[in-house]
């Protein structure tokens, strides 16, 4: 089990700055998914989540194979790259997501919730609204860029390997 929280104080600076990030998230598992099917077969698992200060990468299984996996996932961070099309399938899909969020009252009243009692947290309609108005590719790569110059790693990894 390998799980690292690679921490960015930019995410939270903005409601754009953390839509930005959601992009980044999804647009990198989308670029995994090909790649890591092969790991996922050899019964490997892994997850990117979208955390409040950073981005969180679990991977675990067979330890033998286990850090090549981990490698991969480095490899397309360090690398990030992707095509308008694929950007504009990712917004179109955190659209979604975030209105399905604002329309159940569950979920609504959790956000307001953790809205009051959180210091400097964005609520889910600042969210949605930035999305709303348009993120430019431009955007997305000098936020990338930038929370890849301004990261802070903590790491945890358990099972049968060596120091």
């Amino acid at each position: 089990y390998v799980r690292f929280h690679l921490i960015s104080p930019l995410i939270q600076q903005s409601a754009e700055n953390i839509v930005l990030f959601d992009t980044f998230v999804n647009i990198l598992s989308h670029n995994l998914g090909e790649p890591a099917y092969e790991a996922d077969v050899a019964q490997l698992e892994y997850k990117l989540v979208a955390g409040e200060y950073g981005l969180i990468i679990r991977v675990k299984g067979f330890n033998h194979k286990l850090p090549l996996l981990f490698q991969l996932i480095i490899d397309y961070l360090s690398d990030f790259s992707f095509t308008p099309a694929v950007f504009e399938m990712i917004t179109e899909q955190l659209k979604k997501t975030y209105y399905n969020i604002l329309i159940k009252p569950e979920t609504l009243a959790k956000d307001v919730r953790l809205l009051i009692l959180e210091h400097g947290r964005w609520s889910m309609t600042d969210k949605y609204q930035t999305l709303m108005k348009g993120l430019s590719i431009e955007a997305l790569s000098a936020f990338v860029t930038a929370f890849k110059s301004q990261l802070f790693v903590e790491g945890l990894v358990q099972g049968n390997f060596t120091s």
